[in-house]
């Protein structure tokens, strides 16, 4: 059997890390198995569904480099399939036609909480004969498709993550509406049940891989696989992620969209690492930093945990700094780039790379995300900065007047090197009789507003090629803070 899964996000939002995870899993369990990986957009809902979020799961499975085999497929253009499989369940009388009003329904449900018991369809409308449907249509009642469930019917199947997993046919909620009200004679908009049995048989799906949120519906669509019929696939539903307070992780909780998590600056190898730790254990739980294609042939659903995976952002934050700090500057610089326009500073990328990436090096070590490259740079591209309390402190101290007009009378007219700026920095130690610490920590604020922050000679050189030191130099002494 060749193994053949899918990813079926719905457009009614952006890719979401739940749904990521998802697809994860699926292109693990595909490739572990050199099988086949499918896309399918789940479009049916006519109202939510919009072509950005088509566009936004499309671009972030992309970026996130989950390729697909197969697809994407569009529920919107296969209708006339589920249309034809719900008039198939209705003439063999496995569905039929309920003429309820939204008003009956809903007395039907107080009625049934006012004597305790959950709210159900009571399949009244199961056995109508051609004299109460020709009534109803008379009225203008435009009915739902329901298929039949028996109540005394045990669902039972080997869950791949949860071992045998069993419902009753009484906990499913009574008869299942598998297509919206119509025309008479007529099947109106089909429902997502019927949708994805009916998508699953006809590219033959050997594998369900989803969240636990889908068990409800899992036994309802094998009642359906049955029906039409065909072979039940094999289930796994995998653990929700959940918050640290232990509830299914929402935009309550702050980013929870893929391309959220691509401006903050997670790399997507990394987010596909962490990902993958969400729910599984690796063989090594001390080998935690892997790319998908050398995890994949150790991946398989009895290392998925059952218990809820909690988000941690320290976690991922870790992970991240790891694949980042790994990467060559030239390659990170290009990756930065974008963050650095976004952010209004200006360069030419072509002219200015050279510099553009000894800045990279220079920051690089120390960024957890991509983004956090705006906020550690920015002193390198504005013309002047604000001192914070510790650096106009230092440069209100005795002495540091003197230093900081040395260090501008030894560069005017002097292009600055490494050798010369170690230089004066030894000679102004040396004649003003002063300690290096103190020249550097005035240097460095005079040149950055603060005490702390990168290698200061090679921020000094940077910040010298834009022509941008003397300027802040100049002002130190003017101002002393």
């Amino acid at each position: 059997m060749t193994v053949r899964v899918r990813i079926a996000p719905s457009p009614t939002g952006n890719l979401h890390i739940g749904t990521a995870r998802a697809a994860v899993f699926n292109w693990l369990f595909a490739h572990h198995h050199a099988g086949t990986f499918i896309l399918r957009i789940e479009d049916t809902d006519e109202k939510r569904s919009r072509p950005e979020y088509t566009e936004n799961i499309i671009t972030g499975l992309k970026w996130l480099g989950l390729n697909w085999d197969e697809g994407p497929f569009f529920q919107s253009q296969r209708l006339d399939l589920y249309k034809q499989a719900v008039q198939t369940l209705l003439d063999k009388g496995l569905a039929y036609r309920c003429y309820c009003t939204s008003e009956e329904l809903e007395e039907m449900r107080a009625a049934q909480k006012a004597r305790g018991q959950a709210p159900r369809y009571d399949n009244r409308h199961r056995n109508l004969s051609p004299e109460q449907q020709a009534a109803f249509e008379a009225e203008g009642r435009k009915p739902v498709i329901r298929f039949l469930i028996d109540d005394y019917r045990q669902i039972v199947w080997k869950d791949l993550v949860r071992g045998t997993v069993t419902w009753r046919g009484s906990d499913l909620g009574g008869d299942m509406v598998i297509a919206r009200s119509s025309e008479a004679g007529e099947v109106g908009q089909p429902l997502y049940n019927l949708a994805v049995v009916v998508d699953d048989i006809d590219m033959q799906i050997t594998h369900v891989i989803r969240g636990e949120d889908h068990i409800a519906n899992t036994a309802k669509q094998i009642l359906l696989y049955e029906a039409m019929p065909s072979t039940v696939p094999e289930f796994g539903h995998t653990p929700l992620i959940l918050s640290q307070e232990g509830h299914k992780l929402s935009k309550r909780d702050g980013v929870t969209s893929i391309s959220d998590f691509q401006k903050m600056g997670y790399l997507p190898e990394a987010l596909t690492n962490y990902m993958t730790l969400l729910g599984w254990t690796p063989p090594d739980a001390k080998k935690e930093i892997f790319t998908l294609e050398k995890v994949a042939p150790q991946f398989d659903f009895d290392r998925v945990n059952q218990a809820g995976a909690k988000f941690d952002w320290d976690k991922l934050n870790w992970l991240n700094s790891q694949y980042i700090h790994r990467i060559a500057a030239d390659q990170l610089c290009d990756w930065l780039i974008p963050y650095w326009q976004g952010a209004g500073h200006e360069f030419n990328v072509e002219s200015d790379r050279p510099w553009l990436e000894k800045l990279t090096a220079l920051i690089g070590p120390s960024l957890t995300r991509l983004e956090e490259a705006v906020s550690m740079s920015q002193m390198f591209f504005i013309p002047a900065v604000e001192l914070t309390e510790a650096g106009r402190d230092q440069l209100q101290q005795e002495g540091v007047t003197d230093v900081i007009q040395t260090i501008l009378d030894a560069t005017d007219n002097q292009q600055l090197t490494e050798t010369d700026a170690k230089d004066i920095i030894k000679k102004i130690t040396k004649e003003k009789k002063v300690k290096k610490g103190f020249v550097m920590r005035s240097l460095r604020a005079a040149l950055t507003g603060d005490v702390h922050g990168p290698d200061l000679i090679e921020s000094w050189l940077l910040l010298a090629q834009r022509g941008l030191d003397r300027p802040r130099l100049q002002q130190a002494v003017t101002s002393k803070g």
